[in-house]
């Protein structure tokens, strides 16, 4: 039985550590159990006789609207009957934790897309049979900036991951024995100290009755309902000028007439789209406001920024968010609407239509195909069109999800020459493809398209833009709100047949013919952009940029991680005109050395 509150919610504070911590203590057959709770974001906290109940973020049953009232009996009576349906009755943006006082078990449980991070440490269950009982300390939390996470070492395959993906996937972290919660993911300790790990939401994707001018009118509907369930007294929404960001703030003004939107601006050649956003605002009448980043902001804010949040996370764009919001914040808004998720549920990534290109060629007869590779293993192949057929076929034969990532750094440059050999000794080199495989293979739809954008919901959405975004606002002190990727959004999609959504390599033809009519014609013929950031750009214009390069990577060369050559080598090409690629491959050893000199992370 867990047995006690031992302390109330307290404070901590010191120059790196912030939030609060409520602890409980369990006591079982194999010892005493010390649970401590760690929060940075606001909590509430339900008790009754049979369970305490711990919610982050906004919870509400599925197909009804977010609850006035704080009562959250409904939610603890359906968790503790654990029916087999129980996770299809939830909807929102949540990460839950329940002590059941009755069989003494703790349960974890988030969303479908894990917008509310949870972090958790469970140690090993002590040999009852060998009579080790003993004190044991459990500790879960919705960041990784408290006491008891820092203690430990630092991960050598997150930081091997995070080359990979620029940032650092659930369920792995940057510390050693800390594990993150995966989307729409349970994991349940039991009293004896079995540990059981569930995924709970993998949609079906029924064929439809409906025809298309009835399915665009659903999703009309869909969305229109998802923001209003998401209004808030002061909010606002972010305005980038594309299709989800514009559909979004539309709506938003249809329910409250002259409402802010917020747009960043570029003093760079083909970074710069606030002329849509423009016309998306004057459109629907929105009251609308455009800052224009300069690097001197970048400066002022880059090592503060890079250090926020709980991981290394190396997405250029998250500057371009934080400085938005805290615009919108200087202008008393206090919830923001995101129009993140549109692309990975409507079909809206260019790679989606270019592999569709190289699947073909797998319903391409083997009698076919043999001679077809042979013949391009001779010298024809150098041959102006053969050489062509040559490279498509090259690439076609890789199969998808890997075939994503062919320029991916770890997959261009040999890991030896890249990485330390003590550093890569400790590292599984496989595991971000594999994990990556997994996902791919889990999605219940055989529609490639399908499968890439399910895979995009972790690893783009959950580990990638809502950290970012999520991040970035907490930052600037407004909290944000994701509209397009309600449950009820993402389960109608899911309806709406590929061959509708993705035609030939007509991205989000579905939706865009969905909202003829609401958006701009300028807005649905735009190609897709977003909050790019411009750093290869600044970075050989602003001298304190460069200093501040110079220096992050000098200082990571002493950390036995990346070759010293590797890094004068990329700095090197680099500055000599290759500011896109290798200007992302210095971004971000630079925002992991800032990172790990912000923890106070020894050579």
């Amino acid at each position: 039985m867990w047995i006690q509150s031992l302390k109330p919610t307290e404070n901590f504070s010191s120059s790196a550590l912030t939030g609060h911590v409520v602890e409980f203590t369990l006591t079982t057959e194999s010892g005493n159990q010390t649970f401590s709770f760690y929060h940075k974001n606001p909590l509430q906290q339900y008790e009754t006789a049979d369970a305490v109940l711990l919610v982050l973020g906004r919870v509400r049953r599925y197909g009804e609207d977010y609850p006035i009232s704080t009562n959250l009996d409904w939610l603890l009576q359906l968790l503790l009957a654990q029916q087999a349906d129980y996770y299809s009755q939830l909807a929102g943006f949540f990460s839950l934790v329940l002590l059941n006082k009755r069989d003494g078990s703790l349960l974890l449980l988030n969303d479908h897309v894990a917008s509310v991070p949870l972090y958790y440490h469970i140690p090993d269950a002590p040999d009852v049979q060998q009579n080790q009982t003993q004190q044991q300390n459990i500790w879960v939390s919705d960041h990784l900036k408290h006491p008891a996470a820092i203690k430990a070492p630092l991960n050598p395959q997150a930081i091997f991951n995070y080359f990979f993906f620029h940032c650092i996937p659930s369920a792995t972290t940057i510390f050693e024995q800390t594990q993150k919660l995966e989307p729409a993911t349970a994991v349940q300790l039991a009293a004896s100290g079995k540990l059981q790990q569930q995924e709970l939401y993998q949609p079906a994707y029924p064929e439809t009755q409906l025809s298309e001018t009835q399915l665009q009118q659903h999703c009309r509907d869909a969305i229109s309902k998802a923001v209003q369930r998401n209004l808030a007294p002061d909010n606002a929404a972010f305005l980038s000028g594309g299709l989800d960001s514009s559909t979004v703030s539309g709506y938003l003004c249809k329910n409250q007439p002259g409402a802010r939107t917020f747009s960043i601006g570029f003093d760079a050649k083909g970074y710069d789209e606030t002329e849509y956003a423009l016309i998306t605002a004057k459109h629907f009448g929105s009251n609308h406001h455009v800052h224009y980043l300069q690097p001197n902001e970048i400066v002022e804010n880059f090592v503060e920024v890079a250090g926020y949040f709980d991981e290394p996370f190396g997405n250029s764009s998250a500057m371009a968010a934080f400085i938005c919001a805290k615009i919108a914040k200087q202008h008393g808004v206090k919830v923001m609407l995101a129009g993140d998720g549109g692309d990975e549920i409507f079909a809206g990534n260019e790679r989606y239509a270019k592999q569709k290109v190289f699947e073909v060629y797998q319903e391409v007869p083997g009698f076919i195909r043999s001679p077809l590779e042979l013949l391009l293993k001779t010298p024809l192949a150098k041959l102006p069109v053969l050489n062509k057929a040559k490279s498509y076929v090259d690439q076609a034969n890789v199969p998808l999800p890997d075939r994503l990532d062919s320029y991916n750094f770890l997959n261009r440059f040999a890991l030896e020459d890249m990485f330390c050999a003590e550093f890569l000794a400790k590292v599984d080199a496989n595991a971000p493809a594999q994990a990556k495989r997994d996902r791919y293979g889990s999605c219940k739809s055989a529609d490639p398209v399908e499968r890439m954008m399910y895979l995009d919901w972790k690893f783009t959405l959950a580990d990638n833009d809502f950290v970012k975004v999520s991040s970035m606002c907490h930052k600037a002190g407004v909290e944000v709100r994701y509209p397009l990727f309600e449950k009820e959004v993402v389960d109608f999609s899911c309806e709406v047949p590929t061959a509708l959504k993705l035609p030939g390599k007509k991205l989000r033809d579905f939706y865009k013919n969905s909202f003829r009519g609401f958006l701009p014609d300028e807005t649905l013929a735009k190609s897709k952009h977003g909050f790019g950031l411009p750093f290869g750009v600044w970075m050989k214009e602003q001298p304190a940029l460069q200093a501040l390069t110079v220096q992050s990577l000098n200082q990571l060369k002493g950390r036995n991680i990346v070759k010293a050559e590797f890094i004068d080598e990329a700095l090197k090409i680099y500055q000599s005109g290759h500011s896109g690629y290798y200007g992302e491959l210095i971004w971000i050893m630079v925002i992991l050395e800032l990172w790990l000199e912000q923890l106070g992370a020894t050579h």
